[in-house]
This record gives C-alpha cells, sequence and structure tokens, in this order.
C-alpha cells in the first residue's frame, strides 16, 4: 500500500488577526481552534534518520496524540513526501516503545496552531517561538490558488522544515537555544520580520556556496 504524499509550502505570517478575517472571507472553517502542540523527533545513534533526510515525530496536539514517519522530501515550489500517520492513545508509552527499539529524542519544537480547512485542502497557523508561520496543504494548484487569495506571492513560498528554520534563525541570531521551545528561545515569539530575515540570509547564503 503506497503512502499518502502530503505537499505544502509554509509562510511568514506578518499579520495573524488580518489573515485569519481573510480566510473567513475565503469561506474557510476554523475546524480546530488555537491549541498547544508539543513535538518530539527522534532517531537513532548517529543520526540515521536525519542523514537519510526522513523524520519519525511523536506529536501532542492537545490531549491526542500522533505517531508520523515522513521520507526524503522532494523540494520544487512545493515541498512533497511521503507520510505515514496514526493515532496513538498513550504517548509517553510510545515514547517507553521507542526508547526500547533504540530511538532518541533528538529536537523538539513546540506552537500554538488553528487549522482551517475549506473542504479542499488545510491551511494552518501557527505561533511559534521564532515567528508566526502558516502552511498551506492540499494539491499543488489549489495551494498555488489558495497562496494568490490570501496574498502570499510564490516568492514568499518556504519548503524547509521547522528544524531548518530553527538553525536559521538560530545562525542568524546566534542563540545558543537547543530546542525550538518558547522556554529555550525567550518565552515569546520573534517578530515575521526577523524570521524572514533569517530564512533569506541563510537561503542567499546557500545560493552562494552553490549548495
Amino acid at each position: 500500500m503506497p503512502a499518502p504524499r502530503e505537499i505544502e509550502i509554509k509562510f511568514v505570517i506578518a499579520d495573524m488577526p488580518a489573515l485569519e478575517q481573510r480566510l473567513v472571507k475565503l469561506g474557510f472553517r476554523c475546524v480546530t481552534p488555537t491549541t498547544h502542540e508539543i513535538n518530539t523527533l527522534y532517531d537513532l545513534p548517529g543520526q540515521k534518520l536525519r542523514r537519510k533526510g526522513e523524520l519519525l515525530r511523536l506529536r501532542k496536539y492537545g490531549e491526542s496524540w500522533r505517531l508520523t514517519h515522513k521520507t526524503r522530501g522532494v523540494v520544487g515550489k512545493h515541498k512533497s513526501r511521503a507520510e505515514w500517520e496514526t493515532p496513538v492513545s498513550d504517548g509517553e508509552h510510545m515514547d517507553g516503545i521507542l526508547r526500547a527499539l533504540g530511538y532518541r529524542p533528538a529536537f523538539v519544537y513546540e506552537k500554538r496552531r488553528s487549522e482551517w480547512s475549506d473542504g479542499n485542502g488545510q491551511v494552518v497557523l501557527d505561533h511559534t517561538p521564532i515567528g508566526d508561520i502558516g502552511e498551506i496543504e492540499g494539491g499543488p494548484r489549489w495551494i498555488d490558488r489558495t497562496a494568490r487569495a490570501l496574498g502570499v506571492t510564490p516568492a514568499r513560498y518556504i519548503t524547509k522544515s521547522y528544524a531548518e528554520l530553527f538553525f536559521d534563525w538560530k545562525r542568524r541570531y546566534k542563540r545558543k537555544a537547543l530546542n525550538m521551545t518558547f522556554r529555550d528561545c525567550g518565552g515569546r515569539a520573534k517578530t515575521a520580520e526577523q524570521l524572514l530575515l533569517a530564512h533569506n540570509s541563510s537561503a542567499e547564503a546557500e545560493a552562494g556556496s552553490g549548495v
């Protein structure tokens, strides 16, 4: 059975209330109000999953838990990757199982997320320790159409993971935080301008190095 594919883009949110109002006008419905989310990425010794571009994540969203595995992404205009995901009834027991199998927590990131849908795809709005970020997930044409309606141009598309964005931000602002948590990053989200500057700076450096 082939794994479902996740196709998405991220973008920096400059004005969260204005974006929420725009979603309502476009016919989107808030299916999940803002909820605290904490994610733990697991890996094997030597960071075997990271080196293969794979991800194993245990997520707590409110009181619910989900275990997710993602393959290496294919990055073009959008980011696409195979994704297996399943609900977990007891996250602490799942953590114990993963540890017993040799996996260990490698990175933790948290946010406060609301989920919106028009019945064809999903837009999520994240308040994170490094800034406010939106994600648009669905079919490629639907993503572009929705982004355009929200005023998000292709030049503003971000295809990096939250871990990559965090390390961009960390390098740019010379921070010592080990995880993308509100506590480690100073307790409150940074401005969208700071996040965008860190992302653009990293992109320019990669282009200059030929990466």
